[in-house]
């Protein structure tokens, strides 16, 4: 008998392991190609001289020393980081409440509001960015609606065009994606800790500042990073909402691929957003650190 449990024990372990390879080949698959070769060919690119060909022409740091000595891109890329700061601070600040309600008081309601959240990715991005178009135009949905008021007495060129449509729009475009990670972290607060904080005397402000809040910010922490990250990077939105003070990196990266036909260059400029992001998302892991050690 333990000579059959020995001799069927190999064949056992040799097919689990092939069962999780199995399970773990489409996924590594899809890890090397899209994402680890997708980056590596960035960065070759990116040491690429152009010469109007696919892959470029020699190996050069000029396109990283061009990018790093022309203030255009310096303040170009400063103009994105701040857009996109002010965004995700929209976006979280807007959110928050919601997240709440849906955590703390929904009740029965909480799988429908869930659905409502989550409703607009069912339409295109294109679409909800273009419908932020028509309401903040010259003949616009709020220019007709305060000229109906009476509140202004002929339209304005106030709204389009402006950093703020662009803030506006890229926050409501991305604030299903901070309320979700941030009911997500509120709801796995444990009842029990805000009946200890009542039971001990606590108001519900207080409550609120002294538990709640410093349990969610790991939540919080992750909706800033998801919707700062792809906002830095857009250029959907200020093309469209924007105008030439809106413009922003993603933009450039976007004509070195399309119209300069310099890939080499846009390449170099991806990198170097890539670089500023991966600084960000290292400040922000060990704000989190910071947080979870006080919690």
């Amino acid at each position: 008998m333990s000579s059959i449990v020995a001799s069927e024990a190999p064949a056992g372990s040799g097919s689990s392991r092939g069962f999780r390879f199995a399970m773990l080949l489409p996924g590594g698959l899809v890890t090397f190609f899209l994402i680890l070769f997708a980056l590596g060919l960035v960065l070759f690119l990116a040491l690429r001289g152009n010469d109007g060909s696919l892959l470029g022409v020699g190996f050069t740091a000029g396109n990283f020393i061009t990018v790093l000595s022309d203030p255009l891109y310096w303040t170009v890329t400063l103009r994105s980081l701040v857009i996109a700061g002010l965004v995700t601070l929209a976006t979280v600040v807007t959110a928050y409440p919601v997240a709440y309600y849906l955590a703390f008081h929904a009740g029965r309601r909480r799988g429908l509001l869930l659905f409502l959240v989550t409703l607009p990715f069912w339409t295109s991005y294109l679409l909800r960015v273009f419908a932020w178009k028509i309401v903040l135009a010259y003949n616009g949905v709020l220019n007709s609606a305060l000229i109906e008021s009476g509140i202004w007495s002929e339209p304005t060129l106030a709204f389009l065009n402006t950093p703020a449509a662009v803030v506006v729009t890229l926050a409501h475009a991305y604030a299903p994606f901070a309320i979700l990670p941030i009911y997500v972290a509120l709801d796995t607060i444990p009842k029990s800790l805000l009946e200890a904080a009542s039971d001990l005397g606590a108001r519900p402000f207080t409550a609120f500042r002294r538990v709640v809040l410093p349990n969610s910010m790991p939540g919080v922490l992750a909706a800033a990073l998801v919707v700062f990250v792809p906002t830095v990077g857009d250029y959907v939105t200020p093309a469209m909402v924007g105008g030439p003070a809106s413009t922003m990196i993603g933009t450039l990266i976007q004509s070195q691929f399309g119209k300069a036909n310099d890939w080499p260059f846009g390449a170099a400029l991806s990198v170097c957003v890539m670089l500023v992001i991966l600084w960000v998302v290292l400040v922000a892991r060990g704000a989190d650190r910071k947080f979870g050690s006080r919690t």
